[in-house]
């Protein structure tokens, strides 16, 4: 049988320095941005694009997008002009992919767990009634005080495009509490949407939208075709949501909702890998497709649909949605009427000022009362600069403006209102970032366990409130990881009980390919108790470590394998690897095995002698939680 697990060797530093000095080509240096980068970057520039357009030529702005277009056949036609076109059929897929990311939240991401999801969704909670009641408060009497859900939402695209601008020098534990906070963020904006700004609705058609719904959830059964399934069903509850009167933008979050998320689980892994052996042992066209489908059916439709539709939003409806919706005129009377307009002033305030006093405050307020957790490196000093990047409320406020406001004057102060108050708060977060990271010398950064020893949470090996303490963040597809947990054995041979060895998950996923499913899986054993036996082995044979090779060493070890199957695929699992594997980006753990000695990370040979010597020099281990 063909062995498909790739192991790959750490890269020769010496090589990787005299690569480092080739100049890389433009095509290059773009691909290294990444998406949400090129993202925030084009819709930046669709923003510009469309202040200049409008203020070059107003006429020609407002007279291209209320061009008029017409679908249908015979009597059954559908008229809308190019302006409806991106904001009522473009931004339905801009929200339906918002939608997937809710669903998968919910379902295996962040949120699955109340007792982590506290912080993150009272900050989104904080941050959508906090800039409402500042807006009120200060459009009272301009009889624009309906618009205040204009304040409500932070901009996703922007706040992860501007983290990876401007945010600190780790920022994967903030990235994390942001992105949850915005699902959160997100419900709220949609449902404000749906049930405020809502003014001619007729039942009738959801009705229908009701059975294509259900049609939509039935889908998931069908063993092939699903596809144009789908996409016949979106257009049938789409274009129902459109006569309701409920906005058809909407259609595309209760789709999303309804699409099927799940983890891959082995027996389709198999499937997958079975199929591509034989097909690399009789290569022909129906083989290959077999091996394609099986493939891809493996992964989850949410995860499959978010992967296709986010380059089309990044990169073309957003920006388009940006180009059809930022032409504000900044002539001279414009600005001094906005600047004058307390609905102008009621938007700065309530995104720049209530997005940082309520995902701020109440973040710091539990963390107070000890009753939630922001992890290890996201400090508190971070959360403020993540909360003025929430402040950059963009897509869903230019959205709401339409909707909220029928002045054509007020729209303009609207919108100028909702550019400087996301100015204004990308700089203050870029502010706030700097500081932050520079109280923080790098010569200390990572050299302190950042998360301390819990017996209850962590693995350890030897009594848990054993006086010398080694820490061990590792990966199991590292041949260097077995020589120091050797070691480390050796070290607790002349120590025994005095010594506990906790180890941490770094799975290098770039080099090591089935590191993170490995550390899943000793995940999964520990569940059964049995973490330990099942990291050892597969420390001592990492060259199979396949899903059928998973399924051995449980077999092997007399585990539940129906519930070790289970575990393997859940929320709790892959949160609790992912949780050590942010721990170790906060202390910029970049190689394993890193080894820390009593709280302080250890520099040096790990050989047993060495270790020793380590040990009996160091300071007090940390107190465990």
């Amino acid at each position: 049988m063909t062995n498909l697990t790739v192991t790959q060797t750490s890269l020769d530093p010496e090589q990787g320095a005299v690569g480092a000095r080739r100049r890389p080509s433009i095509a290059a240096r773009i691909s290294a941005m990444g998406q949400s980068r090129i993202g925030a970057l084009l819709l930046l520039v669709a923003t510009l694009a469309a202040i200049v357009w409008a203020n070059v030529s107003l006429a020609s702005y407002g007279t291209f997008w209320q061009t008029h277009l017409m679908a249908g056949v015979g009597d059954l036609h559908l008229e809308f002009t190019l302006h409806a076109l991106v904001n009522d059929a473009l931004m339905a897929v801009f929200f339906f992919t918002v939608g997937l990311e809710v669903r998968r939240e919910f379902a295996i991401g962040e949120l699955t767990s109340w007792s982590r999801a506290l912080v993150p969704v009272a900050a989104a909670i904080a941050g959508l009634v906090a800039p409402a009641l500042l807006f009120v408060l200060i459009a009272r009497g301009s009889g624009n005080e309906q618009a205040w859900g204009l304040v409500i939402s932070t901009d996703t695209a922007f706040l992860v495009g501007a983290l990876a601008l401007i945010g600190p020098r780790v920022p994967g534990r903030l990235r994390v509490f942001l992105l949850a906070l915005a699902v959160v963020d997100d419900i709220g904006a949609l449902s404000i949407i749906a049930l405020v700004y809502t003014e001619h609705f007729t039942p009738l058609p959801l009705l229908i939208a009701a059975a294509g719904l259900v049609g939509v959830y039935l889908t998931r059964y069908l063993r092939s075709r699903r596809g144009p399934v789908y996409v016949s069903l979106a257009i049938v509850v789409w274009l129902a949501f459109l006569a309701s009167g409920v906005h058809p933008t909407l259609a595309g979050v209760a789709i999303a909702l309804l699409v099927p998320v799940y983890r891959p689980n082995r027996s389709d892994v198999e499937r997958a890998l079975e199929l591509a052996r034989t097909f690399r042992q009789s290569p022909n066209t129906e083989y290959a497709r077999a091996a394609a489908n099986s493939l891809r059916e493996s992964i989850s439709i949410n995860e499959r649909l978010q992967s296709a539709y986010a380059p089309y939003v990044a990169y073309v409806i957003l920006p388009l949605f940006a180009l059809a919706n930022a032409g504000v005129v900044l002539n001279p009377e414009v600005l001094a009427g906005a600047a004058g307009s307390t609905l102008t002033w009621g938007i700065v305030v309530g995104l720049v000022v209530g997005k940082l006093l309520g995902v701020f405050g109440s973040s710091a307020l539990l963390r107070r009362l000890k009753l939630g957790e922001l992890g290890a490196g996201l400090t508190l000093d971070r959360v403020l600069g993540g909360a003025a990047v929430c402040g950059i409320g963009f897509t869903i406020s230019l959205f709401i403006v339409d909707l909220a406001i029928d002045d054509e004057l007020a729209q303009n102060e609207a919108r100028v209102g909702v550019l400087a108050a996301s100015v204004i708060a990308f700089v203050l977060a870029t502010i706030i970032f700097r500081i932050s990271d520079a109280v923080r010398p790098d010569d200390d950064s990572g050299m302190t366990l950042a998360r301390p020893v819990d017996p209850v949470r962590d693995h350890v090996l030897g009594d848990s409130y054993a006086p010398f303490t080694i820490v061990e963040y590792g990966d199991f597809q590292c041949g260097f990881c077995l020589k120091a947990s050797g070691s480390i054995l050796e070290v607790r041979g002349v120590l025994g009980d005095r010594l506990r060895y906790v180890w941490r998950h770094a799975p290098l996923v770039q080099i090591h390919p089935n590191a993170l499913a490995a550390a899943e899986a000793s995940e999964a054993a520990a569940a059964q108790g049995r973490f330990f036996d099942f990291a050892r082995a597969l420390l001592d044979d990492q060259d199979n470590q396949r899903p059928s090779d998973i399924i051995r060493i449980a077999d092997d070890l007399g585990l539940d394998l129906d519930q070790f199957e289970k575990d393997l695929i859940s929320a709790e699992v892959a949160g609790r690897v992912r949780d050590d594997m942010l721990d170790a980006e906060a202390m910029s753990i970049t190689a394993v095995p890193t080894l820390f000695i009593n709280g302080r990370r250890h520099v040096g040979p790990y050989d047993a002698r060495s270790l020793l010597r380590a040990l009996t020099t160091a300071g007090d281990t940390p107190v465990a939680e």
